[in-house]
């Protein structure tokens, strides 16, 4: 099974499926629909927003378990897009970042239907998106209003021996400081925007304090800056972006509110995203027992898991190890945890408590 997923993750890293190209995810979708009605496999895909979503479920609209991945990746070098095997690890943009996992559910997806008996369909569905990267909006969110499920994995996280069922929240805010103009000879008849906006920040950060490594709280990520026309002027507006992600012990309403009160400049809201909570499942349950030697913990990163709350499906965010290579120029996935990762998936799949609901 491991030389197939490699194979088809080779074939999938070739898509050059980022956001700036929509007809190579388009194509891409066309290839993995293609390869899983080769296979028996009953799928279709969906289109929102322009976003391709291929859908495969056994039971008109209801899978016991949903495999989720994504075939959109983050920009990269032409040589990324050329995948190689060294070392016993699979290189190239997408390789961990996600197409191992859409590979590795095709397969699980074909085996299963190979398997399966007419009266007894498979309890895999697979959603596989082309738009985690900006957002999920058009993928997993839009998609999962026509899809019934009891539990719910994304591939895209994690480690063969953590499985994540809680990850923090996203909000996205926008600092505007202002100043007065003046010729860059005379500064002291200007104010200079820059340097305000460098105080808020300041103040920004007493609301954080320091950041402590793989602990359970909010941060704050300076991400984007702009400010300046030209270097004989005192600038007269300067902005900032910055990622925050916050925790189940902060309101991000509040919070906004809070950030807003310790500055001068404006605020605006740029985006908010929920906290992923997996909850209790007898899923969850099924799997630890056969994934002995995997614990649950937390993440700090978002993943389209978060939308499944929303539909009242439990999930999990799981994966194969990569080292943490996502979106680095050497990003990779290990094989042999894509392998032993495939194995417990079977076990699992094979050993699915009964579904909470039938399908109606």
């Amino acid at each position: 099974m491991i030389e197939e997923i490699v194979s088809l993750t080779e074939t999938l890293i070739r898509f050059r499926t980022t956001s700036k190209n929509p007809e190579e995810i388009r194509r891409c979708a066309a290839f993995v629909e293609g390869w899983l009605k080769d296979r028996g496999v009953a799928c279709r895909t969906v289109e929102h927003g322009g976003v391709p979503s291929v859908v495969a479920l056994p039971r008109s609209g209801y899978a016991p378990v949903l495999l989720m991945s994504h075939i959109d990746v983050v920009e990269g070098a032409e040589n990324l897009f050329a995948p190689r095997v060294e070392n016993g690890c699979l290189y190239g943009r997408g390789s961990l970042d996600d197409k191992y996992a859409v590979a590795l559910s095709m397969v699980l997806a074909a085996r299963a239907a190979k398997r399966s008996k007419a009266d007894e369909p498979p309890p895999v569905g697979l959603l596989i998106t082309g738009d985690e990267e900006t957002g999920g909006v058009h993928g997993v969110k839009s998609a999962l209003a026509d899809i019934r499920a009891d539990f719910g994995i994304a591939l895209d996280g994690g480690a063969v021996d953590k499985i994540v069922v809680k990850e923090k929240g996203i909000l996205r805010l926008r600092l505007v400081s202002r100043g007065k103009a003046a010729h860059g000879s005379r500064p002291w008849m200007g104010v200079n925007a820059i340097e305000a906006l460098i105080d808020d920040y300041e103040k920004l950060r007493e609301v954080f304090g320091e950041n402590q490594p793989d602990a359970w709280h909010r941060t704050l990520n300076f991400s984007q800056v702009s400010a300046g026309g030209s270097f004989n002027q005192v600038p007269d507006r300067a902005e900032a972006g910055f990622d925050i992600r916050y925790t189940d012990e902060d309101d991000p309403d509040d919070l906004a509110a809070r950030l807003q009160a310790a500055v001068s400049g404006d605020i605006a809201v740029e985006a908010k995203e929920p906290i992923f909570f997996g909850g209790e499942s007898a899923y969850l349950t099924r799997l630890l027992s056969v994934a002995k030697d995997a614990s649950t913990g937390f993440e700090h990163g978002a993943s389209d898991a978060r939308f499944l709350s929303g539909f009242g499906i439990a999930g999990i965010v799981w994966g194969a190890d990569g080292d943490r290579s996502a979106h680095c120029t050497d990003e990779h996935v290990n094989i042999d945890s894509i392998a032993r990762l495939a194995d417990l998936l079977e076990r699992f799949l094979a050993e699915c408590p009964v579904a909470s609901h039938p399908p109606r």
